[in-house]
């Protein structure tokens, strides 16, 4: 396929941008290196996308690939690929860790998370306490005389306030 390529004037990188293949896999394919390769269906795109934007016919251009596998002594389908290895824990496989440790974990996972909870609570039930008791909301707000001892201030009344309201614009008007 390079010659195909070369004979109609296709730069190899034009190729790579165009059908988004690496240049390393392109190579590849050119060099009948499979091995470069990822593997599998994604052989065969890759060498369709590649005949197909060059102008080869694109059966032909498989039939190459499996007779040049073929002759290398490789499978053609899709089990040739490189071995997969999953990842995710399965109940399948060998088993490194004891029930006993495993419970021993939750349970200081679990410590802990409640730990924190409590803490958390405890922390905003005494900010709400502060703010509660340095806020308007208390009518008795202790306060302390130079002597230390505590004093109590009582809120007025409504209708106390009301009277000192009164008082006041009295004063006011009689100034004015």
């Amino acid at each position: 396929m390079r010659l195909e390529r070369e004979a109609r004037g296709i730069a190899l990188r034009d190729i790579s941008e165009q059908t988004r293949i690496s240049m390393r896999y392109l190579e590849g394919i050119e060099a009948d290196d499979y091995r470069r390769l990822p593997g599998g269906i994604f052989n065969r795109s890759f060498i369709r996308a590649y005949a197909k934007f060059i102008g080869y016919d694109e059966q032909e251009a498989i039939e190459e690939y499996t007779r040049t596998l073929r002759d290398q002594g490789e499978s053609s389908d899709e089990s040739s690929t490189k071995p997969f290895r999953s990842v995710v824990y399965t109940d399948e496989g060998p088993h490194n860790r004891s029930p006993l440790l495993t419970l021993l974990l939750a349970a200081v996972i679990l410590a802990i998370l409640s730990l924190c909870v409590w803490a958390g609570l405890h922390f905003y039930q005494r900010s709400l306490g502060r703010k509660s008791a340095t806020g308007t909301g208390q009518r008795n707000a202790p306060a302390k005389s130079r002597s230390g001892i505590s004093i109590h201030y009582s809120a007025p009344s409504t209708q106390e306030a009301a009277k000192i309201q009164s008082a006041r614009e009295d004063e006011h008007e009689s100034t004015v």
